[in-house]
C-alpha cells in the first residue's frame, strides 16, 4: 500500500529536497504544491495521507492553509516544517489542527516527524513545552 504525502512549499528547491528525503522511505509517493493555496485544492483532489506545510508562502501561509484543510479533510494529519519556529507560532499550528511541526533545521527528524502524524500521534519539538 503506498502513503501519499503532500509537500507545500514555495521553494521548488526545498520540495524537491524534502521530497528526496521522504521518497526514500519504502512505499512513500510525493507530491507537490507550490503554495498554501495549491496545497488546500491538492489535499482536496489528492487525498494524501499526510500533508507537510512550510509557513511562509505567499497568498495562503500553512497556518491558513491548515485551517482549509482541516475543514474539507479534517482526517488529513498535517507537519509544519518551517525555518520560523516559536512557541507562539506553535500554539497557531495546534489551533489550525497541524499535529506536528519541524524546523527547516531539523530535517534530519523529517521521516520520524511523518510516520509520527501518520499514526496518529503529535510531533512537536522542545520549545512547544
Amino acid at each position: 500500500m503506498t502513503t501519499k504525502i503532500l509537500i507545500a512549499d514555495d521553494n521548488p528547491m526545498v520540495r524537491h529536497y524534502l521530497g528526496q528525503l521522504l521518497s526514500t522511505h519504502l512505499g512513500w509517493e510525493v507530491c507537490e504544491a507550490a503554495d498554501g493555496k495549491d496545497a488546500v485544492l491538492k489535499t482536496r483532489q489528492l487525498s494524501p495521507d499526510v500533508v507537510v506545510l512550510d509557513f511562509l508562502m505567499p497568498g495562503c501561509n500553512g497556518i491558513e492553509a491548515a485551517r482549509e484543510i482541516s475543514k474539507t479533510c479534517p482526517n488529513t494529519p498535517m507537519l509544519l516544517c518551517t525555518i520560523y519556529l516559536s512557541p507562539q507560532l506553535l500554539d497557531l499550528a495546534r489551533k489550525a489542527g497541524i499535529a506536528g511541526a519541524l524546523s527547516k533545521g531539523e530535517l534530519n527528524h523529517l521521516v520520524q516527524g511523518v510516520e509520527a502524524v501518520l499514526a496518529g500521534n503529535t510531533f512537536f519539538p522542545a520549545i512547544a513545552s
